[in-house]
This record gives structure tokens, C-alpha cells and sequence, in this order.
């Protein structure tokens, strides 16, 4: 049975919000206004959960692909529900690369799109560094000092504090206790990464395993159940600060799932090509012209199904 006129209608704005709201370019207003329509009618709130239930599936389609998607009053409920049910398929391969930054971010005190890198000065002194797709919320009061790393990765260099307030950085996987130094956080779906630049660190999994103290050109690797052993940095380490990824001797799908992190869309790897070893140093603020790279030093070919789908394969592939 095709939906009422009104129904439709509902539907057509809830999918017009979703997408100004996974624009990356929210402003308060917005969600004010967002808010406003959404108690003024019920029917606005059921039109609501239809776009939700897709979730993060449907967060995970850029805004210019979204916004499309369920356009039109006109539209049947078969069309409409197809609609959605296409995007919810292609926002379920978050295995190779779709994000969405904008359903972490959107509320966090601090926050970086996909692709952007930007510092914060905070009210202590210490400076925070985000890197691309990274969200942060901050934890000061008399007694401590604290940012909650959300998603993303961050550089912290930490200032001398009158109030002697402990500062740390936590993690849904780990604590980071800074013992005045400079560091790096990393934190994701699986686990992260600690890299200490200048003094040391201790680091505490959140699965009650015995801090670690992490020193000056070291690294770790961070999960819910235990710490990785460390290890001496090598140069890659921080240099998406300098606007690029360096590679020695990485395989290939590495390079790419960290590319992958500083543009929207998916990029994938032919599993033919996943082990190549590469070596050099690609931009992160032109991604494309890092693919170029690859492409004209590897032997290998780009295809490009559209902006958001590309694909690296063997040169030779038809």
C-alpha cells in the first residue's frame, strides 16, 4: 500500500535533514531548526526513525550522495523504501573505507573533518593537534586535566600547570597519564597506537593490565585487553603533521587503509597487490596526487567508478 501525501512528505524532509546534518558543515542553528521540526509533529518523529534505522550505514554515505537518495514527495513507498535500502548496502561495507565523521564529531568539543588537520590552544597552555576525522571532548575542572580522544589522532604538547592537575588522555581502549612531554594518541574501532615524541608517558589499558612507562622514540599498540611491547619510532611516525604518510617498505593495503583516512569514499586494494612493498613519502592533502604516485612508481592502475569508489589494481588487470 503506497504512504499518504503526508508521510511522503515527512520522509522527504527527515532526508534532507539527515544529509544537512552529515554535511560536515552543521551549525548550531541547524540542530536548532532540526529540533524545532522534529517535536512539531509526530509524524516528523516516525519519518525520523526510517532515516535512523539504516544508522550508521546511512552516515556513512557522503551528504551529496545522501541528500538524493529519498528526494521527491512523488516517490512510492517501494521506491522509497529501495532507496534506502541501497544505501543501507553500500554504507555496509565499512570494511573498505566508509566513515562517517559527522556522527562522531557533530557534538564533541573539538573535531576535524575527513581530510582536514587542525590545532587547538587549550585554556592551560597545552596545544592538541587533530588529525583528519578526529573528535575530541574536554575534561578540565580543579582537580584534573583530561581529553577524551573519541575517534581520530591526536599530537599533544603539554604545558606546566600552576594547579599540578594531572593531564591525560583517554580512550575507549587505554589512559595516557603525559609526564610533561609531547605525544601522540591514536584510537579507533580495534585498538590504537601511543607514540611518545619528547619525556614520557604512562599508559594503562582499560582491561586493568600493569601500566607501562613509554618512553621519548617509542611506540606502542593499545587495546582493551593488554599493551604491545615497545618499539623505537621510525620517521613515519608524526609526519601526517608535515602533510604527509611515509612508507618504508609497507605493504600496500597498509599504505592505502591510511590514505583511505584522509579522503571520503571508499579506496580498495586487490588482494593481488596487497603484500607490494612500497617506499616513499605521499601527500595526505592531495590524495589523488598520492594515487598518481603509486600509479606511475609501482606498476599499478587507478579506476575510478565515481569520486567516492576507487580502486588500485595491477597494471595489467582489464
Amino acid at each position: 500500500m503506497s504512504l499518504s501525501s503526508a508521510e511522503l512528505q515527512a520522509i522527504s524532509a527527515a532526508a534532507r535533514w539527515y544529509a544537512r546534518l552529515h554535511s560536515g558543515v552543521t551549525t548550531d542553528s541547524d540542530i536548532a531548526a532540526w529540533n524545532d521540526w522534529l517535536i512539531a509533529d509526530p509524524a516528523h518523529h516516525q519519518a525520523w526513525q526510517r532515516m535512523t534505522a539504516v544508522g550508521e550505514q546511512m552516515a556513512s554515505v557522503p551528504g551529496a550522495l545522501a541528500a538524493p537518495a529519498l528526494r521527491g514527495a512523488e516517490r512510492s513507498r517501494r521506491q522509497v523504501l529501495g532507496s534506502v535500502f541501497v544505501l543501507a548496502s553500500a554504507g555496509s561495507l565499512g570494511w573498505l573505507g566508509w566513515r562517517s565523521e559527522t556522527s562522531r564529531n557533530l557534538f564533541a568539543d573539538l573535531r576535524t573533518a575527513v581530510g582536514e588537520r587542525r590545532e587547538f590552544r587549550l585554556a592551560d597552555g597545552s596545544s592538541v593537534l587533530l588529525n583528519t576525522d578526529t573528535s575530541v571532548n574536554l575534561r578540565f575542572d580543579g582537580r584534573q586535566r583530561v581529553l577524551e580522544l573519541l575517534w581520530g589522532e591526536i599530537m599533544v604538547t603539554t604545558a606546566v600547570d600552576p594547579l599540578q592537575r594531572p593531564f591525560s588522555v583517554r580512550t575507549r581502549h587505554a589512559q595516557v597519564l603525559a609526564l610533561g612531554t609531547r605525544f601522540i594518541v591514536r584510537s579507533g574501532d580495534q585498538g590504537g597506537e601511543v607514540a611518545v615524541i619528547e619525556k614520557a608517558v604512562e599508559v594503562r589499558s582499560s582491561g586493568g593490565a600493569p601500566a607501562v612507562r613509554l618512553e621519548a622514540g617509542h611506540s606502542l599498540d593499545i587495546n582493551d585487553r593488554a599493551l604491545g611491547a615497545p618499539w623505537r619510532n621510525d620517521p613515519s611516525v608524526g609526519a601526517w603533521q608535515q602533510g604527509s604518510i611515509i612508507a618504508l617498505n609497507r605493504p600496500l593495503a597498509e599504505l592505502l587503509a591510511d590514505l583511505s583516512r584522509y579522503r571520503s569514499g571508499v579506496l580498495r586494494c586487490d588482494p593481488r597487490i596487497a603484500q607490494l612493498k612500497v617506499s616513499g613519502a605521499f601527500p595526505i592533502d592531495d590524495t589523488d596526487l598520492a594515487l598518481a604516485a603509486l600509479e606511475s612508481g609501482f606498476s599499478l592502475r587507478i579506476t575510478r567508478f565515481s569520486r567516492f569508489w576507487v580502486n588500485v589494481v595491477p597494471a595489467d588487470s582489464h
